[in-house]
């Protein structure tokens, strides 16, 4: 998979790219990283990449054409068919949260993304308006930059390809997944058995799969249900809870009710 990256930081990838475990994916060819500095397509001496909003107000606004110098040096850099161009994706507060299934589905895609990394107030709605094709956002704050966005971004779909994680099987189990209806996963322990007068749960120690897989579910019903409803909601809507899973549900809200 392809992806190229727009962004006057480069370097800020450079040690994601080289430690932890996604790195297989650029080590392995997995993911073909390429960085172009936006600035290389900037004019003039001090290869000034923004300019003052019009209309007044605070701050610095990116301009259009060393954008759009950039769009261009990509898209003849990858020589693809105009049917099969790759989208252009901003990281922007109007974005589209990013989500498990999104991720999941640019991670089973070989066509790749052109991420565009913001910076100062934003960019000029003109470029926006004619080439971008997706905004995604990591949710209801604000960074300084896309950088970090496209960072964690690219860390999920990473982790997602064949090859990267030590058991290919290991992300079913990650929360939100379609293996557990998209609801948390639930919570891990390792040895001691014993920590702090703190034991292992029963179920984990029995050494019965079946008491061990029901255990695991129950506690991922818990935990959705307390942290995040939204998703046991989803679940119900989409008809994923069996009888025993809404009898477990409806005993767990009994009881944080006494």
């Amino acid at each position: 998979m392809r992806i190229d990256v727009i962004t006057l930081f480069p370097d800020l990838f450079v040690p994601f790219q080289q430690q932890g475990v996604v790195r297989r994916a650029f080590d392995s060819g997995a993911v073909n990283l390429k960085l172009w500095q936006l600035r290389d397509f900037a004019s003039g001496n001090y290869r000034r990449v923004d300019d003052r909003p019009f209309g007044g107000g605070p701050g610095m606004v990116m301009a259009a054409q060393p954008l759009t110098d950039a769009l261009s040096a990509i898209r003849a850099d990858r020589a693809e068919p105009q049917a099969m161009q790759a989208p252009v994706v901003l990281f922007s507060p109007q974005g589209e949260t990013i989500t498990h299934a999104r991720v999941a589905a640019q991670a089973a895609s070989s066509q790749g993304v052109i991420l565009v990394c913001g910076r100062y107030e934003g960019i000029d709605q003109r470029f926006v308006d004619r080439f971008v094709d997706l905004q995604w956002s990591l949710g209801d704050f604000v960074l300084s930059g896309g950088e970090i966005a496209a960072i964690a971004w690219l860390d999920a779909v990473a982790r997602l390809l064949p090859g990267v994680l030590g058991d290919a099987d290991s992300h079913l189990q990650d929360s939100f997944n379609d293996t557990l209806d998209g609801l948390l996963d639930c919570p891990h322990y390792t040895r001691p058995e014993v920590w702090e007068g703190r034991a292992v749960p029963d179920a984990l120690l029995s050494g019965n799969h079946a008491a061990i897989a029901a255990y695991r579910r129950q506690q991922s019903l818990r935990v959705s249900a307390h942290s995040r409803p939204d998703l046991v909601d989803e679940a119900r809507r989409t008809q994923a809870l069996t009888p025993a899973d809404e009898a477990f549900l409806a005993e767990v809200a009994r009881s944080s009710q006494t």
